[in-house]
């Protein structure tokens, strides 16, 4: 079926705006939760490229967990008041980071699953202050 140009520019529009007001409107909490679900679509995603034999697409996955881990992740990092947490984390961003340039130049799938592995607890814990009640997280 076709849809006029117009009306698939509106529709992405439209999303575009859902999400705008989703993040306009969310705790830092929320932000870190959408990050995570972010990093975790895209390691997801590019695993699938990997066993299709999807070059480009596991370079496109891949290149945005790193950029969701660098710009995002790390880069909201207050090591100021985060102290040794922070450090840690960080620490962890920039292993993860690694592991998956590694696994883009090899085509290395453990990789991307041991990222998977080392961040779905961080990510949790998000997911957990992200659903906590206000004034309880």
């Amino acid at each position: 079926m076709y849809t006029p140009v117009h009306s698939r520019a509106a529709s992405a529009a439209y999303r575009q705006v859902g999400v705008q007001s989703g993040v306009d409107g969310a705790t830092p909490q929320a932000l870190i939760k959408m990050l995570f679900d972010g990093l975790v679509q895209s390691l997801n995603a590019a695993r699938g490229a990997m066993a299709r034999g999807d070059v480009a697409e596991k370079g496109r996955q891949l290149g945005r967990a790193v950029r969701i881990l660098e710009e995002g992740l790390k880069g909201g990092l207050d090591r100021q008041r985060g102290g040794e947490l922070a450090a840690n984390l960080g620490a962890l961003y920039d292993y993860c980071i690694a592991r998956l340039t590694h696994a883009n130049l090899r085509g290395d799938v453990a990789a991307v699953e041991e990222v998977l592995k080392l961040v779905a607890p961080v990510a949790d814990g998000w997911n957990q202050l992200a659903a906590a009640p206000a004034g309880r997280a």
